[in-house]
């Protein structure tokens, strides 16, 4: 019997990466994990996962890394990871990948991009992902973009456990709805599009089954909690003044604060419609709400 090619992950010792690798592991497939040179691939080695040493920069490496793979992961953001080389990771690093990808024919390449990205030309790290989606496309490499909206795990655990604190922190609006995703779940959505009945070059919204507010998030936690969950939402235009004034230093906040402008529009809402389709059940609020709340013990 042939040896099954492997999947490789790119990002895999990232937060969302690790998830689809241990994603794609319980659903029989043989990853393999970029990693840079000299990071500890320790744990990943210990899952019996192959490592493949390179570098989003560097083309040879990436060629190299895909050579013999089924499929390509990446869940790659030099923004979301404030890295140093941030911007060239997700401008020429994204660009690097849909070269090698194209080079070595890999038979579907999967990428995690961002809801509305196509729309938000001001967000930068929003718009590299849509000029990813179009350079993946320009070469004639078959890709799936998984679009997901907020990662409510992630944004509401400034300040600590929101459901023991019962307070969750927000910039912005607390009452403009938005679409939310748990990790988890979009780790299990890149892990079933490997072999998902989908069409090259599709961009898939993930999100629940509505756009909820900040506040409805609180309201619908406070009845699994069995007390009241408040929001301390900070003023826009407070982040809007801090982007201004030290955004000269820091890009990133500038980035950050034009996301959270974006937000505030009420145009960050996914259709949920083919993610149903090819996924199955999208996911409800309270559901999922529940289920992050019990993740953290509660």
């Amino acid at each position: 019997m042939t040896d099954p090619k492997p999947v490789l992950v790119v990002g895999g010792t990232g937060h969302l990466g690790g998830q689809v690798i241990d994603e794609l592991r319980g659903r029989g497939k043989k990853v393999r994990a970029l990693v840079r040179p000299g990071s500890d691939a320790s744990k990943l080695e210990a899952k019996n996962v192959g490592i493949a040493r390179g570098d989003m920069l560097a083309l040879d490496s990436l060629v190299a890394a895909m050579t013999g793979v089924d499929a390509v992961i990446t869940t790659a953001a030099g923004y979301t990871r404030r890295d140093k080389q941030a911007l060239e990771i997700d401008t020429a690093g994204n660009a690097n990948l849909a070269q090698a990808a194209s080079r070595t024919s890999v038979r579907r390449f999967i990428l995690t991009s961002i809801l509305t990205s196509d729309q938000t030309p001001s967000v930068p790290h929003f718009w590299h992902k849509k000029v990813a989606e179009d350079k993946l496309e320009e070469l004639g490499v078959p890709f799936v973009a998984l679009r997901p909206g907020a990662f409510l795990d992630q944004v509401t655990r400034t300040g600590g456990d929101p459901f023991e604190k019962k307070r969750l922190m927000w910039f912005g609006t607390k009452t403009v709805p938005l679409t939310f995703v748990l990790t988890s779940d979009l780790a299990g959505y890149l892990a079933a599009a490997v072999d998902a009945d989908v069409v090259d070059g599709e961009r898939i919204d993930i999100g629940w089954d509505r756009p909820v507010s900040m506040q409805d998030v609180a309201d619908i936690a406070s009845r699994f909690v069995g007390a009241q969950v408040r929001v301390r939402a900070v003023p826009t235009r407070l982040i809007r003044a801090l982007g201004a004034t030290l955004g000269r230093f820091d890009p990133m906040l500038r980035d950050m604060s034009a996301m959270f402008d974006w937000f505030e529009t009420g145009k960050y809402v996914a259709d949920t419609s083919r993610q149903a389709e090819v996924f199955g059940p999208v996911p409800t609020a309270e559901e999922a709400i529940a289920r992050f709340a019990r993740s953290l013990g509660h």
